[in-house]
C-alpha cells in the first residue's frame, strides 16, 4: 500500500453502485458519462486523484445519496477509445470519510474528506493469519450456490489478505454487503465479515475439498 501523505483534502467523487476499491487494489473502469469524462480530463492534469463510492438506492438517480465511506484511488492508467470512452485503472490509496460535499462549479461532485479514521491503509498490508482451507471451502460451497466458476488455482496462490479483499471488490455480493467490507478495520475484520456471509449464503453447508 502507498505510504503517501499528501492526499488530497477535496476530491472529485464518482459515485457507483455495487462497485468499491480497496487500498493497494487496482479497480478498472469503462468512463463514457459526460460529466465524468470531464471530470478524468481535471484529474489528469491535476493531482490524479478522485473517490470512489457508492451511491444509495432511490432519491435522485441524477443525485444519488451517497455511502458515508469511499477510497481515494489514484489515476494510473488512462486510454482513450475511438468513440469517445476513457478505460483507466485506480490504484486503491486510502479509505476516507465524506466530510461534507462542497458547491463547486464542476459537472461533477466534489467534497471534502477525512483520511484520519483509516490511517492503518498508508501501512504495508501486513500478512493475514487464518485458516485458509476452511475459507476456500467455505468459498467454494458458496460458488457452487451461486453457480459461479472460479480460477481455484490462482485463488489458493493468492496470499490471504489479498485474496480477501479482492474477493470484496470482485464477487457478487449485494452492496450493502460490499459497502461493510469496505468499512471493515482491517483485513482480519474483513475475513470475519466475508466468512459470516458466505455461511449466510450457504446456509451453513460446509464446502468440501476445493479443487
Amino acid at each position: 500500500m502507498s505510504q503517501t501523505t499528501d492526499l488530497p483534502e477535496e476530491l472529485p467523487l464518482f459515485p457507483l453502485q455495487g462497485a468499491i476499491l480497496l487500498p493497494g487494489e487496482i479497480l478498472p473502469l469503462n468512463v463514457f458519462e459526460p460529466r465524468y469524462l470531464n471530470m478524468l480530463d481535471d484529474v489528469r492534469r491535476g493531482s490524479r486523484y478522485l473517490g470512489i463510492i457508492q451511491s444509495r438506492s432511490g432519491g435522485d438517480p441524477e443525485r444519488p445519496e451517497l455511502a458515508g465511506t469511499g477510497t481515494a484511488g489514484r489515476l494510473k492508467q488512462m486510454q482513450e477509445t475511438d468513440d469517445g470512452r476513457y478505460l483507466i485503472s485506480l490504484v486503491g490509496v486510502s479509505r476516507f470519510q465524506l466530510a461534507a460535499e462542497l458547491d463547486r462549479q464542476t459537472p461533477y461532485r466534489m467534497a471534502k474528506v477525512d483520511y484520519t479514521p483509516y490511517a492503518v491503509d498508508r501501512q504495508p498490508r501486513a500478512a493475514l493469519e487464518g485458516d485458509r482451507t476452511q475459507f476456500l471451502q467455505q468459498l467454494e460451497a458458496w460458488f457452487e450456490a451461486e453457480q459461479l466458476t472460479a480460477d481455484w488455482c490462482s485463488l489458493q496462490a493468492a496470499p490471504l489478505a489479498k485474496l480477501v479483499d479482492q474477493l470484496s471488490m470482485s464477487a457478487p455480493f449485494p452492496s450493502a454487503d460490499r459497502q461493510a467490507l469496505l468499512e471493515a478495520r482491517d483485513p482480519a475484520e474483513r475475513l470475519q465479515l466475508m466468512q459470516a456471509l458466505l455461511e449466510v449464503g450457504t446456509g451453513g453447508r460446509p464446502g468440501g475439498s476445493v479443487h
